[in-house]
């Protein structure tokens, strides 16, 4: 049974094609509770990294938690996952279901159901989580959120009676959006007596804090100066930092409980200690077993490249590392060649 804290909250990710709309559902959403002023809010506010604004396209996933007081009079927090919807960062998709446990399925009220709406969605229905259809863009004079409903009824088997019908570009019933969210999407259900099981679905690496791991926690809680073990690396480390997420931002704590979504700076120094898909657990009181991971991601794209300079080689190979702790789809072996060295 989930706790009356639990019951406030909701961990959800918004999926869908390319270009029909996650990314400014969910500026509206952070306008909406009031996350950032108006201000400091500008379009794509989860999009940090460079190619992502400049492109206008999602490519990493982003984590934000937002407070909203519902029309009962209570107050919710909202754990927003922003999901890319390329194909090529599909992995991303998946890595991120496993860290909710709803998902809200946007859909274009102009072009209907396209491919990666079917893709995005089959994966949040095999990760087991409730998908909320919402049609946006019927502002649009060619939208038709009729047949779009009757499509996502007849192709994908959702019901969509319930499917709020908005324009996220001109913020027309965000609001509705947020309360089917609290009304139709679970909270999480973890035991939070029970010994720590924390899910690891993404990690960076901060040149002053070491390895910043986020974390799903399934069930128990961890606190600052805690003992942790990383499962399936057996490594020891001693919790120095945790706290929530803002856009672009960290909100520290002083702990995190079953069901919340936030981060964890325990001096990781080396990014090969804490894999994404990985469990944490506490080393007073370790759980029996790991929370089931992410299955293996299939190569794409090989090649083969070498620095001009022999020198900048432990540079390119940290830089690799690096890279490799936030994308597990990425691996990589040195190699040697008469010619290039």
């Amino acid at each position: 049974m989930p706790s009356e804290r639990q019951r406030h909250i909701r961990n959800f990710c918004i999926v869908a094609h390319i270009d029909h709309g996650k990314s400014t559902l969910a500026d509206r959403m952070i306008e909406l509770t009031g996350v950032l002023t108006a201000r400091e809010m500008q379009d794509q506010v989860l999009d940090n990294m460079d190619i992502e604004r400049e492109r206008g396209i999602t490519i990493k996933a982003q984590a934000v938690r937002m407070a909203y007081i519902a029309a009962d009079g209570q107050t919710y927090t909202l754990n927003l996952i922003d999901t890319p919807g390329h194909v090529d960062f599909n992995y991303e998709v998946s890595r991120t279901l496993a860290a909710c446990d709803g998902a809200v399925l946007v859909v274009d009220a102009a072009q209907g159901i396209e491919a990666q709406t079917l893709a995005n969605v089959y994966l949040a229905i095999d990760a087991n989580l409730e998908v909320l259809p919402v049609i946006n863009k019927i502002d649009l004079p060619s939208a038709q959120p009729d047949v779009v409903m009757k499509e996502i009824e007849d192709v994908i088997g959702l019901d969509a009676s319930y499917a709020p019908l908005i324009s996220a570009k001109n913020n027309i019933n965000i609001g509705d959006v947020m309360e089917k969210i609290i009304h139709y999407l679970p909270c999480p259900q973890g035991d939070e007596t029970a010994p720590l099981r924390a899910l690891i679905f993404d990690s960076k690496y901060d040149s002053y804090k070491g390895v910043v791991v986020h974390v799903n926690v399934r069930e128990g809680s961890v606190r600052n100066g805690d003992r942790i073990l990383v499962m399936n690396t057996g490594k020891y480390f001693t919790v120095s930092e945790l706290g929530y997420f803002l856009p672009g931002d960290f909100l520290p704590c002083s702990e995190l409980l079953a069901g919340d979504v936030g981060y964890i700076v325990a001096s990781i120094k080396n990014v090969r200690d804490s894999a994404v898909g990985d469990t944490i657990t506490l080393v007073d009181r370790p759980a029996q077993t790991a929370l089931p991971g992410y299955k293996k991601v299939h190569q794409m794209v090989y090649c083969g490249f070498y620095p001009t300079d022999g020198n900048k080689y432990p540079d390119l190979r940290d830089a690799l590392e690096k890279l490799q702790l936030n994308d597990a789809a990425l691996s990589f072996e040195p190699e040697t060649s008469a010619a290039l060295g």
